[in-house]
């Protein structure tokens, strides 16, 4: 017969096997959900019009977005948090921070450090078109889990000055058949961007050979309706200038996350 102390000591190996386990490398105590709400790319534009201190207000503002409390609030409130990746573009894009998971503050605070020591990437042209044939291409596959709803956060100062209005299309189709869905971050600089796509430009692919802006004038934030957003639920929410870009992202951040109506 089993006495009373030989199930206590039995109750107690088997905890402290568990235990041993659980710290054993590769075996978490708790698996991580299988899936996510959502699933955030934020794409950030980091071309010639971007000096030092605009991309260094970008990066603070990611990183204050991702530490706000109302954002940390919309995370925390989404069973198994958010997934977050950062790409910045010019001539080519890149993918700044790779996926990782945000499902607490201190999960906020380390993307944030990241975002925080992101180096300036180097590049003159703004090609919006790149970028959005990378993170379907290269960017959204590399998912680490199912996401019920993908966002791309794009943001920019500029129209795409390096592809032709087919190729861009076809990349902007192109991303939004992976079921994506992409928002805008205009950024307008009064004096700079007031009215874009009139003119030409020299582009890289093309040579001496200039390639034409669309002809009408439009604003920025008209061009990014037209050729930016698209898919589920999409919007647009523009920054007044680069001083004003953390509040428009928090405020679009909680959006996102939470899906709210607009």
């Amino acid at each position: 017969m089993r006495t009373g102390s030989g199930r206590l000591r039995g109750g107690v190996m088997r905890a402290a096997s568990a235990l041993w386990l659980a710290l054993l490398p590769g075996l978490p105590a708790a698996a991580a959900p299988e899936s996510v709400a959502t699933a955030l790319v934020v794409a950030v534009d980091v071309s010639q019009s971007v000096d030092d201190a605009r991309f260094r207000l970008q990066m603070e503002g990611i990183a204050e977005a991702l530490e706000d409390p109302s954002v940390i609030g919309a995370i925390t409130g989404t069973p198994g948090g958010i997934l977050f990746a950062m790409v910045t573009w010019a001539d080519r894009a890149d993918l700044a921070v790779g996926w990782r998971r945000i499902a607490s503050r201190a999960d906020a605070a380390a993307a944030a450090a990241l975002v925080r020591a992101t180096p300036r990437q180097a590049g003159e042209f703004t090609c919006l078109g790149q970028m959005f044939r990378t993170v379907a291409a290269g960017v959204l596959p590399a998912l680490p889990v199912p996401a019920e709803r993908v966002v791309v956060d794009v943001s920019g100062d500029g129209i795409d000055n390096c592809t032709d209005a087919g190729s861009l299309a076809e990349a902007h189709a192109a991303l939004l058949a992976t079921g994506a869905t992409i928002n805008g971050l205009p950024i307008l600089v009064p004096g700079e961007n007031d009215v874009v796509g009139a003119g030409a430009y020299r582009a890289p692919g093309y040579g001496l050979l200039p390639t034409p802006l669309p002809q009408e004038r439009t604003s920025l934030e008209q061009w990014y309706r037209a050729h930016v957003i698209g898919g589920p639920g999409a919007f647009l929410l523009a920054a007044a200038g680069y001083g004003d870009f953390s509040r428009a992202l928090r405020r679009k951040f909680v959006i996102e996350i939470s899906a709210l109506g607009r």
